[in-house]
């Protein structure tokens, strides 16, 4: 990885870090542990920002009385940042599963502007009705729903939702999405696409918007997380510029071994 590549992917990391951050977290020993009962597992894992002074099972007992507490199942989140740098193969050798790798996708240079086509609008959204309208497309429970909302208001780093309607009749929804610009940099989330209208360009065009909204409020760079295998929306993101920077995944006790 060249060294500017590099240094975007660290800001997207720590930027990351704060735009999901939810009210329940806390340190121990220099790991950030998050225990939000929102779907997203970024809102309710281990980040391992430190190595810490304690043995590493000494660690994940005190961690994982924190989860159960929590009355949530313990999820370790590995990044190419996580500490001690072998810390994957620690967790591996344990028996826990990888599951739900993604990659995170860096932008140096924000795309220039554009207009919507005459038939969609964009619509802004508050956080309880962006959690409420997502979730809903996604299944999520009630619980998962309201934590998600709770996250979204209490973020350090200010969230503006969206959604991409038809002009027509009904007002149909295209996509929605949801960014969190801190500073310069700008992270995009949760961005979907209800399955009838996939494949028709809402979701490119719902991203270009929502870009040049951040560019006039003085983002320059930007930054996403994609699930690993969803080539189509890596695709979508290629087309406006983003390229890979890293992958993290997940490992837990937790998960049935394959």
């Amino acid at each position: 990885m060249n060294p500017s590549l590099a240094d975007l992917a660290l800001r997207a990391e720590q930027a990351g870090l704060n735009a999901s951050a939810p009210p329940q977290e806390k340190l121990i020993e220099g790991w950030l542990i998050r225990l939000s009962p929102g779907k997203a597992k970024r809102s309710r894992c281990i980040n391992a920002l430190a190595a810490g002074k304690l043995p590493l099972d000494d660690l994940l007992a005190r961690c994982q009385a924190a989860f159960a507490a929590a009355n949530l199942p313990l999820y370790v989140r590995v990044t190419p940042y996580s500490q001690p740098a072998d810390l994957d193969e620690h967790l591996a050798a344990k028996g826990w599963p990888e599951v739900d790798a993604a990659d995170v996708m860096v932008l140096a240079a924000l795309p220039a502007g554009s207009s919507l086509p005459a038939d969609q609008v964009l619509q802004a959204l508050e956080a309880p009705a962006y959690a409420q309208l997502v979730g809903h497309l996604r299944g999520s429970s009630d619980e998962e729903i309201a934590a998600h909302a709770e996250r979204l208001q209490a973020s350090p780093v200010a969230y503006q939702g969206f959604a991409l309607r038809s002009t027509e009749a009904g007002a149909e929804l295209l996509a929605c999405g949801q960014f969190a610009r801190e500073g310069g940099i700008v992270g995009l989330f949760d961005i979907f696409t209800p399955p009838a209208q996939r494949g028709r360009g809402h979701a490119l065009n719902l991203c270009r918007q929502l870009l040049q909204i951040a560019a006039a409020e003085g983002a320059h760079e930007a930054y996403l997380q994609v699930g690993s295998d969803n080539f189509e929306a890596q695709r979508v993101y290629a087309r406006l510029g983003f390229s890979f920077a890293y992958r993290y995944h997940y490992r837990s006790a937790a998960v049935s071994k394959p």
